[in-house]
């Protein structure tokens, strides 16, 4: 903590790290991009010379310090290069979801004022221009990709590289006043104003300074031992901390390089062909590889497939105790290195694994069973806990003590403490400046003495130190017989299996659970095409009787797993539905990164839920959905509500309040 004052080694910004990495490494690789299907390479110092150029660009085009820019479109390295040059001039990066509709960009664009956008493409361009009455304080919209944008008014539009190509003609103009607007940046200058996922209402914008971004990358860093030779592969949304940490945090502290892949499309190709080392995935990036696997080897000749299962049961037996160290028998060991070469070398090259030295997964919490596989064959899959707020660190795994059921312990630096109610509070060099506008909230989320309310419930194990996190705190509840209500075990028990997307889980207050459920289009579609099964829509297919059966018994065969523990054995579900369609962004249902907003979802379908707890067998309900264009639409259907056998449990005495 000492180095807190003056900048961890001296250095207090991204630009005073861009050049250093510049400077002492200018010939490695800072930046991949896969165009075309070639690998496009740029080194530290070519990095160095494109922001600056951009960074004239920028003062001659009127940025001025304190702007706030936002920048829109998928992970490239002309938008990362736009984050620090944006900073270079004392201006603030907002970094915005790329797949926001035109209303939720106007809210962020509007509410930061920002006087100036970086966009990627036409489709950017357009949900800006859509909306840019609503925004008066919009001058200037800069883009990347030219394509389709040539009749379009170039008053307030310019291209990207003309704005670079004007910062290297006036360079001798601008090039003193970008020096001094460099040297004026302090560790609490701002770094970069990163929007929440707006789970309970309208998105926040967290304001994170250098000394936020610089620590975090820092302590987190040195706690992997990351390093100069580390690949990562930047493919989440730009605008989610997590990426901002990853790709330019502790890419800039460590200089490592950072490789974009072509497209959403081409992700797990590119990722087969930079074989990260480090790497990072939310739970559903796993859990879709993970059923895409098993679809493979349902499709896969009868040998192959029983290998397949022969070695990974051994895997699962001794894979984890082999990855962290612990003792494992000779032939048992045996085994499993000939596994490897028939299986798990395979896979984890097919998935694009087989360099990963060190892979994290959080934003939610991961399947047991999918976090096991993972660590069996041999990939050293750990898991965080953090929070935009936190600049992602809270709580991190050492090696070694890696667990399935825990999120580790406090990251270097941080404090951790549980209030009465359960609820946990961090502090630590991370913790975030303010609410941008919104003071009420600040206070209520950060103390005077700089306690963060995670507004998580969990507690701190005895012995080991770790913290194991129940669920949301404003998600626990009590059924009417005043057992524990944890919605979240539930749900990531059911999404385990690859047929199931999606798991929204209701009862608190009530005497029995119920739920609903998505499924997994791509593998109950395989399914279907290899039983004959013809549909011609997501609807008709999650009406079948056979899907609703196969549903059924993953359903009975979780409340016989949740019956086993005592804490949580009200949590059985007793009836369920699959819904008609999925659970969208687009129409609110879930955010940006995937969380369910549950009070949205509960208001929204609240003619189903009483449907499953009158003892309705069907229910017909009509649903307003949003297309791809923004049009508004209806669909209708007629729900089967299904029956799920449960296992009875002695009544728990609570105790009095």
């Amino acid at each position: 903590m000492a180095q807190t004052q003056s900048g961890a080694e001296g250095l207090q910004s991204l630009p005073a790290l861009l050049h250093r990495n510049a400077t002492q490494f200018g010939d490695a690789p800072a930046y991949r991009e896969k165009e075309f299907g070639i690998w496009q390479s740029w080194t530290w110092a070519e990095t160095a010379k494109e922001i600056e150029a951009l960074a004239l660009g920028l003062i001659n085009l009127g940025v001025n310090e304190g702007d706030f820019v936002a920048i829109i479109g998928r992970n490239r390295p002309y938008l990362y290069w736009s984050m620090v040059a944006v900073q270079s001039v004392g201006a603030v990066p907002v970094p915005v979801y790329q797949d926001a509709v035109a209303e939720e960009m106007a809210y962020v664009l509007g509410h930061c004022g920002a006087r100036f956008v970086i966009a990627s493409d036409q489709e950017q361009v357009d949900k800006v221009i859509e909306v840019q009455d609503e925004l008066h304080q919009l001058e200037h919209v800069l883009y990347l990709d030219p394509r389709g944008l040539r009749k379009y008014d170039h008053h307030t539009l310019h291209q990207y590289s003309h704005v670079q190509d004007q910062g290297r003609a006036a360079r001798d103009e601008w090039i003193t006043d970008l020096q001094d607007r460099q040297a004026r940046l302090t560790y609490d200058s701002t770094c970069v104003m990163l929007y929440t996922s707006g789970t309970t209402g309208k998105p926040k914008g967290v304001v994170l300074s250098n000394r936020n971004v610089i620590e975090s990358a820092k302590n987190s860093a040195d706690f992997d031992h990351l390093t100069r030779g580390e690949n990562i592969l930047s493919y989440l949304p730009m605008a989610w901390v997590g990426d901002f940490i990853f790709s330019i945090g502790q890419a800039y502290w460590c200089g490592f390089c950072v490789n974009c892949p072509e497209s959403q499309d081409t992700m797990m190709t590119d990722l087969r062909e930079i074989g990260p080392t480090y790497f990072f995935a939310p739970p559903r990036v796993f859990e879709t590889q993970l059923t895409n696997v098993m679809i493979r080897m349902e499709d896969a000749g009868a040998l192959k497939r029983r290998m397949f299962h022969h070695f990974l049961s051994h895997a699962k037996k001794v894979g984890g105790d082999i990855l962290d160290g612990n003792p494992v028998g000779f032939m048992d060991r045996l085994k499993y290195q000939l596994g490897n070469l028939l299986v798990y070398g395979p896979l984890k090259d097919t998935l694009g694994y087989s360099r990963i030295r060190v892979g994290y997964t959080a934003g939610e919490a991961i399947g047991p069973e999918i976090f096991d596989f993972y660590r069996s064959l041999g990939i050293n899959l750990k898991q965080l806990y953090g929070q935009t707020e936190a600049t992602v660190f809270i709580t991190v795994q050492p090696d070694g003590e890696v667990r399935a059921d825990t999120v580790g312990v406090p990251a270097p630096d941080v404090e951790i403490k549980i209030d009465d109610n359960g609820e946990i509070h961090y502090r630590s060099p991370g913790v975030f400046v303010e609410y941008y506008k919104n003071p009420e909230s600040t206070a209520s989320t950060k103390d005077a003495e700089g306690w963060v309310a995670t507004g998580d419930a969990g507690f701190i194990e005895e012995g080991s130190g770790h913290l194991r996190i129940i669920d949301r705190a404003k998600d626990v509840g009590k059924m009417a017989n005043g057992s524990m209500f944890a919605p979240k075990y539930v749900e990531n028990k059911l999404k385990f299996y690859p047929d199931i997307l999606e798991v929204v889980l209701f009862g608190n207050g009530k005497d029995r659970c119920v739920a609903f459920i998505n499924i997994d289009l791509t593998a109950v579609g395989n399914w279907a095409e290899r039983n004959n099964i013809a549909y011609a829509s997501y609807q008709e297919l999650a009406g079948h009787p056979k899907v609703l059966a196969s549903i059924q018994s993953h359903v009975e065969e979780v409340n016989r797993s949740v019956a086993a523990d005592e804490m949580l054995s009200g949590c059985q579900v007793h009836r369920f539905v699959v819904l008609h369609k999925e659970l969208d962004a687009d129409d609110g249902e879930i955010t940006r990164t995937r969380k369910v907003r549950r009070g949205f979802v509960e208001d929204k379908y609240d003619d189903i839920i009483t449907a499953l707890y009158d003892g309705s067998d069907t229910i017909s309900t009509t649903t307003e959905v949003t297309y791809e264009d923004g049009r508004k639409g209806s669909i209708s259907a007629t729900l089967n509500i299904v029956d799920a056998a449960v296992v009875p449990v002695a009544q728990h005495k609570v105790a009095a309040e």
